[in-house]
């Protein structure tokens, strides 16, 4: 057994490294999914930074993020890119997913507005989303991106994921979303002792 195991023989230091290089997008990421919410990240749009810091903070994930991404288009591919990658990594660092509690429901209000997210580590990508965002842009922030950076997260993780948002205030809206999402998927992230194995019939996720 490994220093980095318990009695369990489940991996507790769950860490992951993932760039991309793209005509559009330079990206360097690490994630630790058992951290302590710190974060350094840098993506060129000050909001963007600013959720991606929230969800490090909420998730109690720590992560580092360095992207170059082609702002002088618009914020669609630096938004999009960091997302996949950011599922990539945690795709890697779950591994086999032994152990692990698997789904997760979060409900996150910000002032007159409130986010509700369920999760389902199954392997299985999809995405729902029930709502609509108050305004088209917070900052340099385009708010359907919210949008699409779960679906983007959801893809490359493997997640099924439904989203709803109510309110009146975009900004409130997405960090809502962001907020919700990063506990939900703290929790369903967490190792349960009682398991040993991947949580479900067929052996695998």
């Amino acid at each position: 057994m490994s220093d980095s195991q318990d009695s369990d023989g489940i991996d507790r230091e769950r860490t992951a490294t993932v760039s991309r290089r793209t005509a559009e997008t330079e990206i360097d990421l690490t994630l630790s999914i058992d951290g302590e919410g710190e974060a350094d990240v840098g993506t060129g749009i000050g909001f963007y930074d600013h959720m991606l810091e929230s969800f490090a903070k909420h998730g109690l994930f720590d992560l580092e993020i360095d992207c170059a991404g082609d702002l002088s288009i618009d914020d669609h591919h630096t938004v999009e890119d960091v997302a996949l990658v950011l599922g990539e990594a945690f795709a890697e660092a779950l591994g086999e997913k032994e152990g692990i509690v698997r789904f997760a429901d979060r409900k996150v209000p910000l002032d007159e507005a409130v986010a509700s997210v369920v999760v389902d580590l199954s392997g299985r990508p999809l995405f729902a989303f029930d709502g609509a965002f108050s305004q088209a842009s917070v900052g340099d922030f385009t708010s359907t991106m919210a949008k699409h950076f779960a679906r983007s997260l959801a893809t490359n993780t493997g997640l099924t994921l439904h989203v709803s948002v109510a309110g009146e205030n975009a900004h409130h809206e997405i960090e809502a979303l962001f907020k919700a999402l990063a506990r939900a998927l703290d929790d369903a992230t967490q190792v349960d002792d009682r398991r040993t194995d991947t949580p479900s019939t067929k052996g695998e996720l």
